[in-house]
């Protein structure tokens, strides 16, 4: 493993501090991708780590940390997947995902056991740093989410159990809360149909997709400005939804 990161700095919880965007480790077993992205990344701010290897990954996360992963799901020792499920046994650090499996079933997967997101190689660097701000951005919500949450013109009183939209109180009914609760939870990141229908409906419900989509569309009526190009609630097609972080209106409001 090669890395720029002294062992004598300060856990990696300073995101942000000094102008440095962070630790970050890439795992990733081609040579090409490394020699790409790695000058990108440090130009960007972040301290950037290697691993080659599943096993190098996971044992580097136990030993130093970091404050996000960029993680090849193809790796020649130990599947991506697996690499997820052992690191989210004991951390929430952001992983974004790269893959050259544009399958569907490879996405979700990679979604629900833990990962934050996921984008296809080939990508363009600029699409790739947005999307690791976003992931940063949400993890420091999380973890600063106490009693209530903040976005934009929308906020949640989680003690209350209170909605809010430009200061103007919403009604929600129970379910519709617990949907805006469970994206706000994870601000940034896209959350799947499944864990949504966990969430709402408990754990090991027999919900469909589409009931899914008729309770956000319900939501989307009564928080959203523009209904049918949403700002708060974003759809990511086919794999689930995830709270906007300040992008342009979408147009799949489905």
């Amino acid at each position: 493993m090669t890395h720029s990161a002294s062992l004598a700095e300060p856990p990696p919880s300073s995101f942000g501090a000094n102008g440095r965007a962070g630790r970050l480790l890439l795992v990733d077993d081609e040579p090409q991708i490394l020699r790409a992205l790695s000058p990108a990344l440090t130009a960007e701010g972040y301290d950037v780590a290697t691993a080659a290897g599943g096993e190098e990954a996971v044992s580097f996360m136990a030993s130093e940390g970091c404050d996000v992963i960029l993680l090849d799901l193809g790796l020649p020792d130990i599947d991506g997947k697996t690499v997820i499920d052992r690191i989210r046994q004991w951390s929430d650090t952001p992983i974004v995902v790269l893959s050259a499996r544009d399958v569907l079933e490879e996405k979700v997967s990679a979604l629900d056991r833990g990962a934050d997101d996921f984008l296809n190689k080939p990508f363009e660097v600029s699409e790739l740093l947005a999307r690791l701000r976003a992931s940063m951005r949400g993890r420091e919500r999380r973890v600063a989410l106490q009693a209530s949450f903040h976005w934009g013109d929308l906020r949640l009183d989680f003690a209350e159990r209170r909605a809010f939209v430009q200061d103007m109180e919403v009604k929600l009914s129970p379910r519709e809360y617990e949907l805006v609760r469970a994206l706000a939870r994870y601000a940034g990141k896209v959350v799947t149909h499944r864990q949504l229908i966990a969430a709402v409906w408990g754990p090991g419900s027999d919900v469909e997709t589409q009931l899914v989509r008729v309770l956000v569309a319900q939501v989307r009526q009564k928080l959203e400005e523009e209904p049918s190009r949403p700002r708060i609630i974003l759809t990511e097609s086919g794999l689930g939804y995830r709270l906007g972080l300040g992008e342009a209106p979408s147009a799949a409001a489905h």
